[in-house]
């Protein structure tokens, strides 16, 4: 019983390292939406569209407001708000819960830096970012041009990178837009 158990305990550990493979190819056009979001705990609304005029939206879904790496993620994010506004980018992160937490979370864990918005169904099909049958979403990063084509995507379970490499595909944009 106990080896059975290390068995399915390394198996399950292998999958969450795994990168995930169902995303929207870069070069591909993103749908557009439009969604309830919370900006430092007021209710609001997210244009895709409206952002997209002022730039380069960086969108990173997030599996669920308050879990250890979702959190560390947001705080991230936080961090360099400042770097993505340097660069002329908008960050929001998406996630299938419900508005009240997202209220709390933009506040307490992503420190009112950056809005965080409902992933409906409709947007998690779109983006193809459903984990499983859960109803979250997997990790994934996307960096939408302005021309509203993907021009950088990232999907990992570890947060680690999704910053790091987001970022250094804003300023990429950036450098060629120059």
């Amino acid at each position: 019983m106990m080896r059975l158990s290390s068995v399915l305990l390394a198996a399950f550990a292998a999958l969450s390292a795994t990168p995930s493979l169902a995303e929207l190819p870069v070069g591909s056009r993103v749908p557009m939406f439009a969604t309830a979001s919370a900006d430092a705990g007021k209710p609001a609304r997210f244009s895709l569209a409206v952002a997209l005029k002022r730039g380069p939206v960086v969108i990173y879904f997030y599996p669920k407001a308050f879990t250890p790496g979702c959190t560390l993620e947001a705080h991230a994010f936080a961090e360099a708000n400042d770097d993505f506004a340097a660069a002329g980018a908008t960050v929001i992160g998406l996630s299938a819960d419900d508005l009240p937490t997202l209220q709390r979370f933009s506040v307490e864990e992503c420190r009112s830096k950056f809005p965080v918005g409902i992933a409906t169904p409709a947007i998690i099909d779109a983006f193809d970012v459903a984990l499983g049958k859960s109803g979250l979403t997997s990790r994934t990063s996307y960096v939408i041009a302005p021309n509203g084509k993907v021009a950088f995507v990232y999907s990992d379970r570890n947060y680690r990178e999704h910053v790091g490499r987001t970022l250094a595909a804003v300023r990429a944009l950036k450098r060629r837009k120059h």
